[in-house]
């Protein structure tokens, strides 16, 4: 896990599927108040090829960056939010919301944390690294992850959470200069985000089963909000 939690088993893969149209949109409204041009707006740029890659139709995308730049008739503003905390057992969390609403997403975000604690602004941030996340395949057979990290100009790199996938952690600031140069190195860019890497996440050897299944249960309630665009978790893969 290490960093971003996905939910698991088939059921909720497939509902996070479902969602995943929803949080590109908000993604791309939000990225689009820099400019409605991917060619100029290199946040723009990520999402968008992360949407087509995902099969998002033209009209939707479209709609989308409209709303974000205000060019269209439905302009809306997101405004992103991150809540801090810790699931059951003490496992620091970290949630980041889009809404529209903060008056209605901070109440929620409430009575979902009940069953954890809901902590303040730098609570848990602190254990935390603001990172560039990567998720690639190897788009031919002799793609050496290590070296591609090396000469794109990442930090690190590890297995991802799909098998044939490969996390590449880079600074913020490198995030859109890495994705470019991956693809000289042989990797496909599956998505590009700025996320939260976990320094010391907890081993889930020292949960017992019914512990982990606290925390996940915690976790997936948390995802299944409308406002909830990531889940960040102190807890080792």
């Amino acid at each position: 896990m290490g960093a971003q939690w996905k939910a698991k088993g088939k059921a909720l893969v497939a509902d996070a599927k479902g969602k995943l149209f929803g949080k590109l949109v908000k993604e791309i409204t939000v990225a689009a108040r820099g400019g409605a041009d991917p060619a100029t707006n290199s946040r723009l740029r990520l999402v968008v090829e992360q949407a087509r890659k995902a099969s998002m139709p033209k009209d939707t995308l479209e709609r989308a960056i409209k709303k974000g730049s205000g060019t269209g008739a439905d302009a809306v503003s997101y405004e992103r939010v991150i809540y801090e905390g810790f699931a059951p057992h003490q496992v620091a969390v970290m949630v980041e919301c889009l809404t529209d609403n903060v008056n209605r997403t901070a109440p929620e975000m409430r009575v979902l944390f009940r069953k954890g604690q809901l902590g303040t602004s730098g609570s848990v941030a602190w254990d935390f690294s603001h990172v560039g996340m990567i998720e690639a395949e190897p788009a031919r057979p002799d793609a050496d992850p290590e070296l591609a990290a090396i000469e794109a100009g990442a930090q690190d790199f590890e297995a991802g959470d799909e098998e044939g996938v490969t996390m590449f952690w880079t600074d913020p600031t490198d995030l859109d200069l890495v994705s470019r140069a991956l693809p000289a190195q042989g990797f496909t860019v599956l998505s590009a985000k700025l996320g939260y890497k976990p320094k010391n996440p907890v081993n889930p050897a020292n949960l017992t089963a019914e512990q982990l299944e606290e925390v996940e249960s915690f976790l997936a309630a948390i995802d299944a909000n409308d406002d909830v665009q990531n889940v960040f978790v102190s807890l080792a893969g």
